[in-house]
């Protein structure tokens, strides 16, 4: 099974951390972008014509942010246009304040399933410092018209100012009005964005007291019911994303519109970040595409290991012989012992112990060497 990813660019205001391409001055282009989109979708349907998908990601910006008849359209051409699965999972990344009953009730008619909302945390202040249009009282409300759906929420741990606490209600906050799922994520202050003044003067937590935020809140999130699944990805009853399940599993996923990426057959590729220019590549019967990249054997090995150990399962040894040819316990020998205090490690599995997750960057860089 493959996925779909849609990006949608348009959003109300720019967040003072966020280094995505999102336009908030230019929705009124929403129409003709969607109109490229949905032509997009129909140029590559040929060559992914034996492709079956079983999910679609919509995602930004805020796609909420447009009318939700271009949502609706955008669903009708991914399933017009490819084979997906009648079980399919279709997820919108939706903002507290740009959801509407109405919008909702279209989104589930068209076959949307999956929603997810980015609280980021519970706390106005915080809320106001990260340049968020929301305020908690308008999150209430959203989840109160998605009472019974399958929702997601993200929240963003390491912010100026955050307390233990301020963690504590945004997961119970949550929880509390009817969230299957947390992203919970560490805030990383990106060069070119105003967040990134707050870092350079220190302003910010330092990577001790994230790593004290992620264990607590994580501990929390075990209290409150979520089951960790991968190093930022909790979940109630089951209720895994299976489009991030097919990125750590290093499937195939095919990108639509500015700057969405792709994997398919071992070639990744990126649309342009420039709108102007999507628009240009695709009326002129153009793939926008500005950076190709064929991975090599070691490459798909890498990739491999690096996604599996994100993940609370680990790594499958037997899978990863049957799919290389290779011997991963003998290959790896070296980096095994390096990590044994942070491993389990049986003949069938290998996966990094809980309490070392949050440092799985620092563990996985001895499977590169």
């Amino acid at each position: 099974m493959a996925g779909i990813y849609v990006h949608i660019p348009f959003c109300k205001s720019k967040c003072r951390y966020c280094d995505f391409t999102s336009f908030p001055d230019k929705l009124g282009f929403a129409e003709s972008y969607m109109t490229c989109v949905y032509r997009e979708m129909l140029m590559r349907s040929a060559e992914l014509k034996d492709y079956v998908f079983d999910t679609l990601y919509i995602g930004g910006g805020t796609p909420s942010v447009i009318d939700e008849s271009y949502i609706a359209m955008l669903v009708a051409a991914a399933k017009k246009y490819f084979r997906m699965t009648s079980d399919a999972e279709i997820t919108i990344e939706m903002n507290p304040g740009s959801v509407s009953a109405q919008k909702l009730e279209l989104y589930k008619k068209c076959g949307i399933n999956r929603f997810s909302v980015g609280l980021q945390s519970a706390i106005d202040s915080l809320l106001r410092d990260l340049g968020r249009s929301h305020t908690l009282n308008q999150f209430v409300a959203s989840a109160k018209l998605l009472k019974g759906e399958n929702f997601n929420v993200d929240v963003m741990i390491g912010l100026k100012g955050q307390t233990l606490d301020d963690i504590s209600k945004t997961i119970e906050v949550a929880s509390a009005f009817g969230a299957s799922h947390i992203s919970m994520y560490a805030l990383t202050p990106e060069d070119g964005t105003p967040i990134y003044t707050d870092y350079l003067n220190g302003e910010l937590p330092d990577g001790d007291e994230v790593a004290e935020m992620y264990a607590f809140g994580v501990k929390k999130l075990k209290e409150t019911g979520f089951e960790r699944y991968e190093v930022s990805n909790f979940c109630k009853n089951g209720k895994k994303s299976r489009h991030n399940m097919n990125y750590w599993r290093r499937g195939e996923y095919i990108g639509f519109g500015v700057s969405a990426s792709s994997c398919i057959k071992n070639v990744r590729f990126t649309n342009t970040f420039n709108l102007d220019e999507y628009f240009k590549c695709i009326l002129g019967n153009c793939f926008p595409v500005v950076d190709r990249e064929e991975i090599d054997l070691q490459g798909q090995k890498e990739e491999t290991v690096m996604l599996a150990l994100r993940t609370s399962d680990g790594l499958n040894v037997s899978d990863f012989n049957s799919k290389f040819s290779a011997d991963f316990l003998k290959d790896y020998a070296a980096a095994l012992q390096k990590n044994a205090n942070y491993l389990d490690v049986s003949e069938s599995n290998v996966r990094i112990k809980d309490e070392y997750l949050f440092v799985q960057n620092t563990i996985i860089c001895d499977f590169f060497e």
